[in-house]
């Protein structure tokens, strides 16, 4: 099973910068994609960004060029760099990660549990 876990939400002032991280652990054949949503109270979750494992990034138009999406394939490990962070970034951001396990040989996706991120006026 691949266990997705997120870490480095919290709270930031307008303007400031967090980092999220989300490392996939447990028995992984290849990860295919990984990416970042969120969703906020009373609304859908939404792709915030998302990266292939050749480095190919895509972004919501709303966070381009404030939010740089990486990854680290040797540690099966992305990351989220948020800057220049407004309140309508506030919502719980999830890991999502595209991934063959030696159970199923066959590619599934698998959700972390979330982390909040808040950011005030």
């Amino acid at each position: 099973q691949v266990q997705p876990v997120e870490s480095g939400g919290g709270t930031v002032s307008a303007g400031g910068s967090l980092r999220l991280s989300c490392a996939a652990s447990g028995s992984i054949v290849v990860i295919n994609s990984m990416g970042w949503y969120r969703q906020a109270p009373g609304r859908q979750r939404e792709l915030v960004a998302s990266i292939l494992s050749g480095g190919s990034t895509n972004y919501a138009d709303s966070v381009k060029g404030r939010f740089t999406i990486s990854r680290d394939n040797a540690k099966n490990t992305m990351y989220l760099q948020m800057n220049s962070l407004k309140p309508e970034d506030t919502a719980v951001y999830y890991c999502n990660v595209d991934a063959v396990s030696p159970m199923t040989m066959q590619p599934a996706d698998y959700w972390g549990q979330g982390t909040q991120v808040t950011v005030s006026p």
